[in-house]
């Protein structure tokens, strides 16, 4: 099991797994390191650990990370080597001009309705 299959899966909106599972594996990669060693002691409830939020979205816009990774965009693309990272940093801004220009730079769409929920 990777790391990114443990928090990316295909869920609309991503979140973290709880310590101990992250644990499964860290217990033998970089077990050294001082995040994983932190890690390790937290509670070993099903409670996801806790993290900084880097990326926070307007409340108006929808993004859905199962779509982004069904077509075919790396997680890295948006969120820098993680894998290689003690702590995330933001890599892509959030504005929509950036989405805009990456939605075209790929053919995907741009219309409104496909990030934004236009009745609220």
């Amino acid at each position: 099991m990777k790391c990114v299959e443990c928090h990316s899966g295909v869920a609309e909106r991503v979140g973290f797994p709880a310590a101990s599972k992250c644990m499964l594996c860290h217990r033998e990669i970089r077990k050294e390191s001082a995040a994983i060693k932190a890690l390790a002691l937290l509670p070993k409830d099903p409670k996801p650990f806790p993290v900084e939020r880097v990326y926070r979205l307007a409340d108006f816009v929808f993004f859905s990370h199962a779509r982004h990774k069904d077509s075919g965009i790396d997680c890295a693309q948006c969120h820098g080597p993680v894998m290689e990272r003690e702590k995330l940093k933001r890599e892509f801004p959030l504005t929509m001009k950036a989405c805009v220009d990456c939605h075209r730079s790929r053919e995907a769409t741009v219309l409104c309705n496909a990030c934004h929920e236009l009745n609220q």
